[in-house]
């Protein structure tokens, strides 16, 4: 069932995406004008972090990939296939142990200081 059809037309339909120009382009934003119900928010650059299937790119990298040596693309799907099995034989919901306004002030400060050490080279 496509979006427009399972959000009751009242409604406006807000997608959070990555800060990637491919979401930005012409095209894309023609068909935003003409479906005013879609609302893009974007995560700010540098912040794949925040993104969950990355973090869980990012978690598997760190648990199983990262560990192992391959010696072939199967040996590395096969890897990659276990570590799904496992994680999924017990599931947990992600919980974020800080305040977004924790998480965003630390941004904030780190970017702060990113543009410090970038303006004094």
């Amino acid at each position: 069932m496509s979006p427009t059809r399972a959000v009751s037309k009242p409604r406006d339909i807000h997608i959070v995406l990555d800060n990637y120009a491919t979401h930005k382009t012409p095209e894309v934003q023609a068909w935003l004008a003409k479906h005013t119900r879609f609302k893009l928010h974007f995560t700010p650059t540098s912040a794949s972090w925040m993104n969950l299937v990355e973090r869980f790119f990012a978690e598997i990298t760190t648990r199983r990939i990262r560990r192992g040596s391959y010696t072939s693309v199967d040996d590395l799907e096969a890897a990659i296939y276990d570590y799904l099995l496992l994680h999924n034989a017990r599931p947990k919901p992600f919980v974020w142990s800080k305040s977004a306004d924790n998480i965003l002030s630390r941004e904030r400060r780190a970017l702060k200081a990113l543009d410090e050490i970038r303006g004094s080279r």
